[in-house]
């Protein structure tokens, strides 16, 4: 029962990660947007590197780098959930935050706990939930399809009168 509540509290903050800067930093523009970066790799990690808050010495230190070419700007996400967001034309550190979504995330999918949570609590609560669903859909279309159903039964008899 507590995971369900968890399940649906964390996807309804996950739908709102975009709107809420405190969840997800917002993606800022670099210099000169296009298509490919201006700095080397070597450079825009270098970047990354000089970070404080990421900690990252190695690439393996990354969870993952996210190239927005549109906005001239890549984001280094570390493992401890810290970003930085890099301009790809001056390899200048536009942003440092905290990424809370990636955590809420796996709050949502039950990574958080253990693979196994993930897979024989969470799951089994997915469905669960969905079983509800649609059990409440039926259950609420019920009364009408029944109403319906008895005004054609209606109709015909009046019909053949």
């Amino acid at each position: 029962m507590l995971q369900m509540g968890l399940i649906i509290s964390a996807g309804l903050l996950l739908q709102l990660k975009k709107e809420i800067d405190w969840l997800q930093p917002p993606t800022v523009r670099g210099a000169a947007p296009a298509a490919v970066p201006a700095q080397s790799m070597d450079d825009l990690f270098a970047a990354a590197t000089a970070v404080r808050e990421l900690e990252v010495t190695d690439w393996r230190d990354l969870s993952r780098v996210d190239f927005k070419p549109g906005k001239g700007v890549v984001k280094f996400v570390a493992a401890n959930n810290w970003e930085a967001q890099i301009d790809t034309a001056t390899g200048e550190v536009l942003q440092v935050a905290f990424r809370r979504s990636d955590i809420i995330e796996s709050l949502h999918d039950g990574s958080f706990f253990a693979d196994w949570v993930k897979l024989y609590v969470f799951f089994p609560s997915a469905l669960i939930l969905l079983t509800l669903w649609g059990t409440g859909i039926y259950l609420f279309f019920l009364p009408h399809v029944k109403q319906w159903r008895k005004q054609i039964r209606k109709t015909k008899q009046d019909a053949g009168q």
